[in-house]
């Protein structure tokens, strides 16, 4: 073979190991459990926000898509840390572009039959009720029905899941696999004032 056709497949074969280094150093399957929790506990990634992660949270995926897009999560958690939530009105808040951007409500929460199951591809929810308190069922999309398939990025489902009391001090975050079924009530709490943060799932340069 020429010299310069090997210099080429040679420089060709680097990148190539390269960009699949990049693409697998934060999967799951490239570190250990032990890591993922060391990182988890640590608490480096909240940026000084106090709220805890609730033990639902798929840790795996959070470890991915934080390190996939760390600009995004670190200017999510930047905007909740220096926010005064109590005083934000309801509204839509971009934090990066489209990127990563809030939804603040305060509405009555609802009767679960009236809510229905859902999960996104596009976005990752973090979801935090500031006051009051509300249920939420989380469920894996691998044993759910799909009644309703993805537009806007909205699937819907029929699931069997476990559900959980969310109030302040306690965020939840729901990936693509993670059908879930907020806003459900809960007895003595008619109103709810909840913040939504939306985080693009595709890596963004």
């Amino acid at each position: 073979m020429p010299m310069k056709c090997l210099f080429t497949a040679t420089a060709l074969f680097l990148v190539v190991s390269q960009l699949l280094s990049c693409s697998t150093a934060h999967h799951p399957a490239a570190v250990s459990r032990a890591k993922i929790n060391r990182w988890v506990q640590s608490r480096t990634w909240a940026g000084g926000l106090t709220w805890q992660l609730h033990p639902s949270t798929d840790m795996d995926s959070f470890y991915v898509a934080y390190h996939r897009n760390k600009r995004l999560w670190d200017a999510a958690f930047a905007f909740l840390k220096n926010q005064d939530l109590q005083q934000l009105p309801p509204g839509k808040y971009p934090i990066v572009g489209e990127h990563v951007f809030a939804n603040v409500t305060d509405n009555p929460s609802n009767r679960i039959e009236d809510v229905k199951w859902e999960s996104h591809k596009d976005y990752i929810d973090l979801q935090y009720v500031i006051s009051g308190k509300e249920q939420i069922g989380v469920a894996d999309t691998s044993g759910a029905a799909i009644t309703k398939p993805y537009t806007v990025d909205v699937i819907n489902y029929q699931a069997e899941g476990t559900y959980y009391v969310a109030q302040p001090g306690t965020f939840f975050l729901f990936f693509p696999n993670n059908a879930h079924r907020p806003t459900i009530r809960v007895p003595g709490y008619d109103r709810v004032k909840k913040i939504v943060l939306k985080i693009q799932t595709a890596q963004v340069p």
